[in-house]
């Protein structure tokens, strides 16, 4: 990167987080102010109590932060070596009362002296660790799974795939070398920012690696062939990923899935980095090109992005400091052959932290995205934790079902990453065991939600949307396949703000679900999808209140046409007439009498009711329909 880019980069570093108004401490009136270059350089008690508060709840947000030194608002930045010294010795000092490590990560010059930038990462508890999900897109071929096995693994791979084949889960995966479902790998660190990956015997043991970890990057595996799009959109919505790696093969260049995955990672706005892979094997003039057209792309009004390319460590820094702007994107050119920069790609992993925020006092939200029935064990749901704490035998509404209702259900158990713990707090993917419920009662997209926020399944929402695709034109009563979070499932247009929506139109929907009640929340975000037809948007107002029968539903169907028929024939009359009754129906009508009221005995009782007597006129009759009249008038007669 060049020093340019590297100034700008860094003159963005400096936003809210670094910012602290100066506060009056309420113990004796003294003004404390932090933002000063020399607020770490020997500290009153007073200064010290308030700068280990500020640091403490830095900390709690994420687990970790980054902590700069030598700069301060409005002053040359730069310390000289002792002051530089004694500021680093009151954050380290500040770091051990909070039971966390310091570690550097770079010193620059400045000018005034040097700038140093320090990880402060929490010492976790074996069953605590802070979590990072990261997406990993790309088109076919690009080296996805190549890559996630170098990383997770630690051993290079032989350019011939021996790497990915301890991630792939089914046996048609193998023999083509595409992975087809979402996968889920894990990378952890400990306090020191150092890889605990340890495989054995070619396994990874997920349990040991997380009671040494204190941050665990959980990769989504995610396919890149066209005919997987819905498992690849399911994977980007329904596991909410903090951020996206879109992998570009250097010697294919940006081609097929690449923009669409692109595409899908800025209409749910997650933040991307691009892994260039392949290196090794492509001639410098083709990598130069696809580098070109990558800044090109991501340049591009569409995307609005940053292009960086990264080439040392104090580009990792700079990068990963300013990444959650979602303004930056930086640029790696990795080998899985010859391990050429793969220490930065680690070290930038290392360096994420989370997106989404939580608080204890808030009401709990999970989303279920897998379902699994354990033997030994009994329904089991996995999902990510949305809002709040769920901790073991809490009592939690699990919905809606197909009536739109939510039913009370105790979770029995829980576990993170195959490691038993206590609890789960926002953010964080989880396991539950489930009591008394059969797995066929939970489908994915159903969400385990507190009692205290009272939630209403909705068959109606609106949203405002803007079709990204579409070959022709999207009208009223036009049906694809919507993905909110974890729900997945076709809805119908009943109205729209426009009378028709094309490629790059902009309008207000009005969706119903085909099959089932869903919980939505407004605001959220939407992919609208059918075909190669696309469309995004946010949910604006929601319609909880619409009765719980869906449109054209079987049962409908099949009562609306049993109505018919009891309003045109008597129930008990059969469908389709005998023979008999259909000679007897064309007799009468063309005149043949029928027996009177006086032939019928004074008891009123007949043991048999008398058939009509053939009609002469019929020409045409077989040997039984001749015995049938003769026994027929014999047994008038005899009545007469």
């Amino acid at each position: 990167m060049s020093p340019s880019s590297l100034e700008l980069a860094a003159s963005m570093f400096d936003d809210a987080d670094y910012e602290v108004d100066p506060v009056d401490n309420s113990s004796n009136g003294v003004e404390i102010n932090i933002n000063n270059k020399t607020a770490l350089i020997s500290p009153s008690n007073e200064e010290y109590e308030y700068l280990l508060t500020k640091l403490k709840e830095r900390i709690i947000e994420s687990g970790e932060t980054i902590y700069e030194i030598g700069t301060g608002d409005g002053e040359a930045r730069g310390l000289g070596e002792e002051d530089m010294a004694a500021a680093v010795a009151t954050l380290q000092s500040m770091s051990e009362s909070l039971n966390a490590e310091c570690n550097p990560l770079r010193v620059v010059d400045a000018q005034k002296g040097k700038v140093a930038q320090f990880m402060i990462r929490q010492r976790a508890d074996e069953e605590d660790f802070t979590e990072v999900r990261v997406a990993v897109v790309g088109n076919v071929d690009a080296g996805k799974s190549t890559l996630l096995g170098v990383l997770t693994h630690g051993e290079l791979d032989n350019g011939r795939g021996l790497a990915r084949l301890a991630l792939f889960r089914h046996k048609h995966e193998v023999e083509s070398g595409r992975t087809s479902s979402v996968g889920n790998d894990i990378l952890g660190f400990d306090s020191h920012g150092h890889v605990v990956n340890k495989p054995e015997h070619g396994h990874l043991d997920w349990i040991k690696i997380c009671r040494k970890s204190s941050k665990v990057v959980t990769f989504i595996d995610l396919a890149g062939h066209e005919k997987y799009l819905k498992t690849t959109v399911f994977g980007m919505t329904g596991h909410a990923p903090d951020f996206s790696m879109l992998m570009v093969g250097a010697n294919a260049g940006v081609i097929g899935m690449t923009k669409e995955h692109l595409g899908l990672a800025l209409a749910l706005n997650v933040p991307v980095f691009v892994v260039v892979t392949k290196i090794d094997m492509c001639p410098a003039n083709v990598l130069d090109d696809t580098l070109k057209m990558l800044q090109k792309i991501l340049k591009s009004p569409g995307c609005r992005k940053i292009p960086v390319l990264v080439q040392s460590v104090d580009d990792v820094v700079v990068a990963a400091t300013n990444f959650t702007s979602e303004r930056m994107c930086p640029i790696f050119q990795v080998s899985n052959v010859s391990g050429e920069n793969l220490d930065l790609l680690k070290m930038f992993l290392n360096l994420l932290s989370t997106r989404l925020k939580y608080r204890e006092d808030e009401p709990s939200e999970f989303q279920i995205d897998d379902t699994f029935s354990v033997p030994g064990v009994g329904t089991v749901i996995s999902g990510t934790t949305l809002k709040g704490m769920i901790r073991l035998n809490d009592t939690l509404l699990l919905g809606p079902d197909a009536l739109g209702q939510f039913n009370a259900i105790a979770i029995k158990s829980i576990h993170r990453k195959r490691l038993p713990v206590q609890m789960v707090r926002g953010g964080q993917t989880a396991s539950f065991a489930l009591k008394k419920i059969k797995r066929s009662q939970i489908r994915k997209g159903m969400v385990m939600i507190s009692p205290l926020l009272e939630p209403k399944a909705c068959w109606e929402f609106e949203g405002e949307i803007l079709v990204l695709h579409h070959p022709t034109t999207i009208s009223v009563k036009y049906q694809a396949m919507v993905h909110v979070g974890s729900i997945r499932q076709t809805a119908s247009i009943i109205s729209m703000s426009n009378e028709h929506l094309r490629t790059g139109d902009k309008a207000q929907v009005r969706f119903r679900f085909i099959k089932n009640p869903e919980y939505l929340r407004e605001g959220m975000r939407m992919v609208f999808r059918e075909g190669r037809t696309k469309a995004v948007g946010n949910l604006s107002k929601l319609h909880p209140h619409v009765s719980a029968i869906a449109q054209n539903t079987r049962q409908q169907r099949a009562n609306k046409k049993a109505a018919e028929q009891h309003h045109c024939k008597p129930q008990n009359e059969p469908q389709k007439p005998s023979k008999r009754n259909r000679r007897s129906r064309n007799n009468s009508s063309t005149g043949a009498h029928t027996a009177s009221p006086d032939s019928i005995p004074e008891n009123g009782s007949v043991d048999k009711q008398t058939p009509e007597t053939p009609s002469p006129t019929t020409s045409t009759t077989t040997s039984t329909t001749t015995s049938t009249s003769t026994t027929t008038s014999t047994t008038t007669s005899s009545v007469t």
